[in-house]
């Protein structure tokens, strides 16, 4: 305690300074700082260049909900397109923390998904479809979409929106689409329009997201 008091003040401290300051020798701050990392105080230095405290703050332990654990992916996701490079590199870290905080099994989904996902065609614009989306999945709006596949290919669908997920940084619409008559996952970076229509339409059997397989 009588180091962090002395480390508090953001400066930086050569061990054979504190040594002095707190009556002690090299070796003994040394291992206490030692002890001080390993506990989880944010100090960085080391032996001969001196040590000094970060400024982090310390969130206590929370839980969140899906649709919670979804908007704080969508504002790193937002805040990791900007240009300036340090938002970016801290929205970055933020996210490797974020998953290295989440459950075991749900890390492994993130890292597959990472490997599976081909780069964002139009990430700026995937984004930008959010809001609506999210409208017409609650309001139960149907939407025609102009839809751009990986491929290429271009087609206007008339979907029932039903959920939205995140995978990574990627957004994916699921919808059940009548043009194919069954559920399709559509890449929102990929939607070139997503515009609702004045047709609602209710739950039936074999079109509810329960029916998805």
């Amino acid at each position: 305690m009588d180091l962090i008091a002395v480390l508090r003040d953001g400066e930086t401290h050569r061990a054979c300074d504190l040594a002095v300051r707190l009556g002690v020798s090299q070796r003994t701050i040394y291992r206490d700082m030692d002890r001080l990392v390993a506990s989880g105080v944010p100090i960085r230095g080391t032996r001969g260049d001196g040590y000094r405290v970060l400024k982090q703050t310390t969130l206590p332990p929370m839980t969140l909900t899906p649709s919670e654990l979804d908007v704080l992916t969508l504002g790193i996701a937002i805040v990791s397109e900007t240009a300036d490079p340090d938002l970016k590199a801290a929205a970055l870290s933020l996210a490797d923390k974020i998953e290295a905080a989440l459950p075991v099994e749900t890390v492994a989904e993130a890292d597959s998904w990472k490997l599976a996902l081909t780069p964002l065609a139009d990430p700026a614009r995937g984004l930008s479809h959010l809001v609506s989306l999210r409208g017409a999945i609650t309001g139960k709006q149907k939407l025609r979409l102009r839809y751009a596949s990986p491929q290429g290919q271009v087609s206007t669908r008339t979907v029932r929106p039903l959920r939205l997920e995140s995978w990574g940084r990627v957004w994916i619409l699921i919808a059940w689409c009548e043009l194919r008559s069954d559920f399709r996952e559509f890449r929102t970076d990929l939607i070139q329009e997503a515009t609702p229509l004045p047709e609602l339409f209710v739950d039936e059997p074999g079109k509810r997201l329960s029916d998805r397989t």
